[in-house]
């Protein structure tokens, strides 16, 4: 599946490397902005974390992290094409993290890709197509030196919390549209558009729990598993995250039933009028059918026809016509064909 490209937003300061902000902290506190051919010595100071943030980077500005952290040259290369899974691969004392991000742009899901590579003293995100800006998570960890000071566990925390926030935007928007078919599905027929459209959505909320399923595995490896990155105090807050991400699941599986719903139930409306409809018009050909009857064999014009000289016959005949048709009408109302 292509990742569609996202243009960076004017509140992003994305230089023309794909660098959004890259920072030296102690105790969580950012001392110096740093270049990313300093990283690695500010990395190998004492307490020192090098937080780095990337935005659809080139290969060579990947090249260059990858020689600062040595990172491994296997994520190198998924996080260069973007086609990944979410998935957490260790690689030596390095993890790679692979999570998929999710915006409503023009009614539609888009989607993107963050690759984190986290080990001693360092943290590395790179954004990938449909996402917002980690901006506010940089700001928010500033914020509250305290729990920056964790360390880059805390980091990786962070922004898979964020990531999982921004899935319940998307979920509210196609909340309020299945909100609203759902209440109107009964009162109208469905049109053809809006057929397509809940064939839409329910595809496009599938692709999203394929696309965040696997996160919950990844969450359980960061909450169970002996990683080394991973300190035991922070496994309760990867266990909230995993929650976060069930509870997503959960709400668009009973959207797309809702969905599944609405649209057998728009079937069965359909098919409801389209009987009623039969019915009406097979009522009114009943009754046409007898005076058509009568004035088809009365209107041959044979000479031996019974009653045909009969004084009486045509006002007779007109009686029994309305009669008949009468009669059917009052029946057909009663049993609610017309």
């Amino acid at each position: 599946m292509n990742v569609p490209s996202r243009p960076a937003s004017p509140s992003e300061p994305v230089s023309a490397e794909g660098v959004v902000a890259a920072g030296a902290y102690v105790d969580g506190r950012r001392i110096a902005n740093i270049a990313v051919s300093e990283a690695s010595s500010w990395r190998a100071k004492p307490g020192h974390v090098v937080w780095i943030g990337l935005h659809e980077p080139d290969m060579a500005l990947l090249g260059a992290v990858q020689k600062q952290f040595d990172l491994h040259e296997l994520a190198i290369e998924d996080a260069n094409h973007a086609h990944q899974r979410p998935k957490i691969e260790q690689y030596g004392e390095a993890l790679f993290i692979v999570a998929r991000t999710a915006q409503l742009i023009e009614g539609r899901i888009a989607f993107g890709e963050t690759h984190i590579f986290v080990g001693e003293g360092y943290l590395v995100s790179v954004r990938h197509g449909a996402s917002t800006s980690y901006t506010p998570v940089r700001e928010r960890c500033e914020s509250c030196p305290r729990a920056l000071a964790r360390g880059e566990d805390y980091i990786l925390y962070a922004i898979l919390d964020f990531i999982v926030d921004n899935y319940s935007p998307v979920l509210e928007s196609i909340h309020e549209e299945v909100e609203e078919i759902e209440d109107n599905v009964l009162a109208h027929a469905i049109t053809r558009a809006q057929i397509e459209r809940l064939y839409m959505l329910r595809r496009d909320l599938l692709r999203l729990r394929n696309a965040i399923g696997p996160l919950v595995e990844v969450c359980r490896r960061l909450e169970h598993d002996e990683l080394s990155m991973v300190r035991a105090t922070m496994q309760p807050l990867f266990r909230d995250v995993t929650d976060h991400v069930r509870n997503i699941q959960e709400r668009i599986d009973s959207m797309r039933e809702v969905l599944a719903f609405a649209f057998e139930a728009s079937l069965l409306v359909g098919q409801a009028q389209e009987t009623a409809v039969s019915k009406k018009l097979a009522s009114w050909l009943a009754i046409l059918a007898v005076p058509t009857a009568l004035a088809g064999i009365y209107g041959m014009n044979f000479k031996n026809m019974p009653e045909l000289q009969w004084e009486y016959g045509y006002p007779v005949l007109l009686g029994v016509m309305a009669v008949s048709c009468i009669a059917l009408y009052w029946r057909f109302r009663r049993v609610g064909w017309l």
